[in-house]
């Protein structure tokens, strides 16, 4: 029997916000959020400025999988996905302070509203959410390769 080798020519992506090309094999930070939010726009300006490449998912037009909200809330645990100062939180009433994990998953996975904005992943880890600390943003993302 004969092994036949992958083909494993990488494929172009264009980062729309930035007009970079980047190979499929090198995937930049995705950032989760909606556009006329205001700490998503600090966000997105402040990786511009320090020529961080990126990806930005509308999460409105392009809500995140269970799966997805599951690995996410492995690596950064659910509270600190919480949007606390949305709405949809609000609205939820007093018994949330009770809620599981799971129930958490659930939510999150129902309604993307309640998802911290922004919310930074890596290689599908989530590794930060918000957008206050400038300097836990540069540490968190200090790996992350600039533009060339």
């Amino acid at each position: 029997m004969t092994q036949r080798k992958a083909d494993i020519r990488p494929l172009l992506t264009v980062n729309v916000m930035s007009g970079n090309c980047y190979s499929t094999f090198f995937m930049p930070l995705k950032v989760y959020g909606i556009p006329n939010c205001g700490t998503c726009k600090k966000a997105l300006t402040w990786l511009q400025n320090n020529q961080i490449d990126y990806e930005f998912i509308n999460t409105k037009d392009n809500p995140p999988t269970r799966e997805q909200i599951q690995n996410w809330v492995k690596s950064l645990g659910y509270a600190p996905m919480r949007n606390t100062s949305g709405q949809s939180y609000r609205a939820l009433g007093e018994e949330k302070k009770t809620w599981t994990e799971q129930q958490w998953i659930d939510a999150f996975a129902f309604d993307a509203m309640l998802l911290k904005r922004p919310l930074f992943v890596k290689d599908e880890t989530a590794i930060l959410t918000g957008f206050r600390d400038e300097a836990l943003v540069r540490e968190k993302l200090v790996s992350i390769p600039n533009k060339d």
